[in-house]
């Protein structure tokens, strides 16, 4: 998703945008964009099981293909919108996407877990390059009267790639095509990745802003020290035995953030350009938002901790594994293609609906797993994927509108910020307890437990978010 809005001048005085004659062949490649880095971070979770045992991987390695990828894309996101209002759309979207297959192919070929962990570091930066310029690109090359249809269509994209992500993990892992295993998983994004990026040449026209902001290059380090402070001890030290140096880098993380908070001060009283406009923060339904953010977005946690019970715990393949997802992701999908019907009835509290609903879903799954109600689990994970696609396309039209629509863009940049750190700290944290609690030789009951006690923590904070929804106004509809 993106974190910019298409610059005003580039829109006919009647409002309609410049109708492209191509825009209709250009919108598959466009939404090639935004399928990719979704399926990517979905689709390596069945394949972890086979990562780690063909390369040695360490649990903590293993969360770091995941973390490491969501981390990268939350700190670099905002500045990759701004790299195509700067230099042109067309331009960083081809550049984007022909980085990711790359990174990609680096990832099928790792020959250990250090190279794959920096091919999945290259992965999330090349995919902010790519991912912003779709919705973007999309406001400018289709009129008005398009833009709604064309939008479905990218709507619906992060649905498909949920679905595919699943399925196609545990059909790719199982399968051995060519002789690959949890490779095929990469490797498939480069077939993808060569005809996005000739069909990029072909039929897609380029567009920039007028007025863009400069980047931010002293907030996008000083954020990426702070998140890296945090997330590298969260999954590093309970495999290092929290040495002396992990506590250290953990309590230096409040002081990176505060270096950040200070230098995005002095660059807004300067007159530039922050990576995060910080004067957002004292609208307290913003701040509230960011909360349910986080905590919403750490159930990233739960592909991790289901795919490792599934495999590990009860012996399944990567296939079976991946179908026993189908149930949550195709409640997802269906929650999002209805829910701006519900929005329009509900207004706010649909925020509620949703994280109620996961609550129910989830917690029927956990009973499920503990063996309180057989056969239970289909259901209770149909419930959280309604639940879930009720919330993600909700949250941030629920949140943004009590900011003024000068900022609804950085608003919305911020808020998808939020959601993927708020992936690399579930995977971290929630992650950590699964495999603190898994022990030394876990048996089935050992995985059974864990996996239930890390979705308790999910649970949780899905809690937290339905009690923080109350609190936004109903007139934010």
């Amino acid at each position: 998703m993106t974190t910019e809005t298409a610059d005003p001048s580039e829109f006919q005085r009647d409002g309609h945008a410049t109708a492209d004659p191509r825009r209709w062949l250009a919108l598959p490649v466009l939404l090639t964009g935004a399928f990719l880095p979704i399926l990517d971070f979905n689709v390596v979770n069945l394949a972890l099981p086979a990562i780690r045992n063909d390369l040695g991987a360490t649990s903590s390695e293993v969360q770091f293909v995941i973390s490491a990828y969501a981390a990268t894309y939350a700190v670099f996101l905002i500045s990759g919108g701004r790299l195509g209002d700067l230099f042109g759309r067309r331009q960083m979207f081809l550049l984007g996407v022909a980085g990711f297959t790359i990174a990609s192919m680096l990832c099928g070929i790792a020959w250990s877990a250090a190279v794959l962990m920096a091919g999945r570091i290259l992965q999330g930066f090349t995919a902010t390059v790519m991912a912003p310029q779709v919705l973007a690109s999309i406001r400018v090359l289709f009129p008005a009267a398009e833009q709604g249809r064309a939008l479905a269509f990218y709507g619906a994209t992060f649905g498909l790639a949920n679905i595919c992500g699943q399925v196609l993990g545990g059909v790719l892992v199982s399968s051995h095509p060519f002789g690959w295993a949890w490779q095929a998983i990469f490797l498939i994004n480069v077939p993808i990745g060569l005809v996005a990026l000739i069909g990029g040449l072909l039929f897609l026209s380029d567009s920039r802003a007028q007025r863009a902001q400069k980047l931010d290059v002293g907030g996008v380090i000083l954020l990426s020290l702070t998140l890296g402070l945090l997330v590298y001890p969260l999954v590093e030290g309970r495999e290092a035995g929290w040495p002396v140096w992990i506590l250290a880098m953990l309590v230096a993380s409040p002081a990176a953030l505060l270096a950040f908070v200070r230098f995005e001060t002095r660059l807004t009283l300067r007159g530039g350009d922050p990576l995060v406009a910080l004067h957002l923060l004292r609208n307290s339904d913003f701040v509230i938002g960011l909360v349910m953010a986080l905590a919403f977005y750490m159930l990233s946690s739960f592909y991790l901790t289901f795919a490792v019970y599934l495999q590990n715990g009860l012996h399944e393949t990567p296939l079976d594994a991946g179908l026993a997802t189908l149930p949550f992701a195709t409640g997802f999908f269906a929650a999002s293609l209805a829910s701006s019907h519900v929005m329009q009835r509900l207004g706010v509290r649909t925020l509620t609906l949703g994280f109620a609903l996961q609550v129910a879903g989830f917690g029927v799954v956990m009973l499920a797993v503990s063996g309180v109600i057989p056969g239970g689990l289909t259901a209770g994970l149909v419930c959280g994927g309604l639940g879930f696609g009720t919330v993600m396309p909700s949250i941030i039209r629920a949140v943004v509108s009590s900011i003024d629509p000068r900022h609804a863009g950085l608003a919305s940049g911020i808020m998808i910020s939020t959601f993927q750190i708020g992936a690399a700290l579930g995977v971290a944290i929630i992650g950590g307890v699964f495999y603190s609690l898994l022990g030394p030789r876990p048996d089935a009951e050992d995985y059974a437990r864990a996996f239930t006690i890390a979705l308790g923590c999910n649970v949780a904070l899905l809690a937290l978010g339905a009690w923080l929804s109350l609190w936004l106004p109903r007139e934010q509809a």
